[in-house]
């Protein structure tokens, strides 16, 4: 036996321990199912996200004073995430367990978060990160 074809089997040997290590499929099984606890309790708050009248006035707000300030606002739905970018602005609306969040940033870096209220001011949240 050549040395490549016994590396080739120690690997594919080390490669079979791990598919077959139980506390390893515990930890995955244990991960799957925080994952799918915290998709549970996202997914009131991304479908309000979605569908409020909150968001179509923020986007309506967004158009109008970018306008005004010649900057094109781009939105773009990633997953549950609404993200609108202006220039070298972004605002992502995050949904979490606790509500919707709004993170901040400019070219790149984050500069602050935030709860969104989706019962509240679109157009105020629009100034506030356009205009800032």
């Amino acid at each position: 036996m050549s040395f490549l074809d016994n590396l080739e089997n120690n690997l594919k040997a080390l490669e079979n321990r791990e598919e077959h290590d139980p506390t390893r499929a515990g930890r995955e099984a244990a991960a799957r199912e925080r994952d799918r606890l915290e998709a549970a309790g996202r997914a009131p708050h991304a479908e309000a996200l979605k569908t409020s009248e909150f968001t179509n006035q923020l986007l309506t707000a967004c158009r109008a004073i970018g306008h005004g300030m010649r900057v094109l606002v781009q939105f773009t739905w990633l997953g549950e995430v609404l993200r609108l970018d202006a220039k070298e602005k972004r605002l992502e609306l995050h949904p979490t367990i606790k509500g919707v969040e709004a993170v901040y940033s400019v070219d790149g870096e984050e500069t602050r978060r935030e709860p969104v209220n989706l019962k509240g001011n679109a157009e105020k949240l629009a100034k506030n990160w356009l205009e800032a």
